[in-house]
């Protein structure tokens, strides 16, 4: 595990699409996000958006993870209730096992949080994680993210969708 105060972000750039598309291979990846084509998609979405925080996630120079935040506004699916206006969606996407760790996966996405509520007018974060993922549950609830419900996620099946308010 990397301990969190190593764990930085960085704006994403295109230099890094070809390691994001490599990390998909991973078994790891695919169990915080989904299928590898479904995530390349919204990752490419999210790139080419105003309205995204795309992130590399690096332990000193070395990238271990990648992580962005959309406003959920950009969706045209159906939200839970609890996902209100202004929400923002958080997605992690680890480079290997070791970036699957609790402690690494909970720092960039506490960081992200972090982010996301400095420079926009968010008033929560979300994130929903498999209910096969129990690591990645943890991993939230350590950033400050609280359970709300089970949700059917169109790519993850039955899911727990979790919450982060703006903090006060």
């Amino acid at each position: 595990m990397i301990p969190d105060s190593a764990v930085t972000l960085r704006p994403a750039t295109g230099e890094d699409r070809f390691r994001i598309r490599r990390w998909l291979s991973s078994p790891a990846a695919l169990a915080w996000w989904g299928t590898a084509s479904t995530v390349e998609a919204e990752i490419s979405l999210a790139i080419g958006s105003s309205a995204a925080l795309c992130r590399m996630a690096e332990n000193g120079s070395k990238p271990v993870a990648y992580a962005q935040a959309v406003e959920t506004g950009l969706w045209n699916e159906e939200r839970s209730p609890e996902v209100v206006p202004g929400t923002w969606h958080l997605a992690y996407l680890p480079a290997s096992e070791e970036a699957d760790a609790t402690g690494t996966a909970s720092a960039v996405l506490a960081l992200l949080a972090e982010e996301v509520f400095a420079t926009t007018l968010a008033l929560a974060c979300s994130a929903t994680v498999s209910v096969t993922n129990e690591a990645a549950a943890r991993a939230c609830e350590r950033a400050g993210f609280r359970w709300q419900r089970i949700w059917s996620d169109r790519l993850l099946g039955p899911s727990w969708l979790m919450l982060k308010q703006r903090p006060r």
